[in-house]
């Protein structure tokens, strides 16, 4: 991590301990507090005071199971542009957001304003949810790519303090 963002985490009032407890919840977010705590070297009540406020800062959304989709039979991963009328473009987000296959909405910039990334069990699916998201009228034109082999898709990122600035 750079040291950048480094100063901006600690500014936010999130230091090493906080980041060391966020990678331990990242890998298994079903790890107790007394095991959290065991492994950060704090007391149980200094662990369940930092979650609750890394909560209110809304740094932890939530807690929730990592589910392979493509083993319950959603295999067809579409990634789409979307060019939308200028003064419409939060409302066609949040239209978009709400569908039950759309598992990221994005405000761009660029020749297209919105991208969003779905999953289907079907290309059959995939056509519908298409067709019906073009019926929306301030939505002007529309690019969806297929994913062919789905390489790395993993919710987290590396957020270590103490990461080495090298990477750049």
């Amino acid at each position: 991590m750079g040291s950048e963002l480094c100063s901006k985490l600690a500014m936010g009032g999130i230091d090493e301990v906080d980041a060391k407890l966020l990678e331990c919840l990242k890998s298994n977010g079903r790890l107790s507090i007394r095991e959290l705590s065991k492994v950060v070297g704090r007391s149980p009540s200094v662990v369940y005071s930092r979650l609750k406020r890394l909560e209110r800062m809304g740094v932890i959304r939530g807690y929730t199971a990592l589910i392979n989709y493509q083993l319950l039979g959603y295999e067809v991963h579409a990634l789409t542009l979307l060019q939308v009328e200028g003064e419409h473009i939060t409302d066609v987000e949040k239209l978009l957001a709400r569908e039950p296959n759309v598992r990221a909405v994005f405000d761009i910039t660029g020749e297209y304003d919105v991208a969003i990334i779905t999953v289907f069990s079907s290309v059959s699916d995939l056509d519908a949810f298409i067709k019906k998201m073009l019926k929306v009228p301030y939505i002007k034109r529309s690019v969806t790519n297929l994913v062919l082999r789905v390489v790395k898709d993993e919710p987290h990122i590396d957020i270590s303090i103490s990461r080495s600035t090298k990477t750049r």
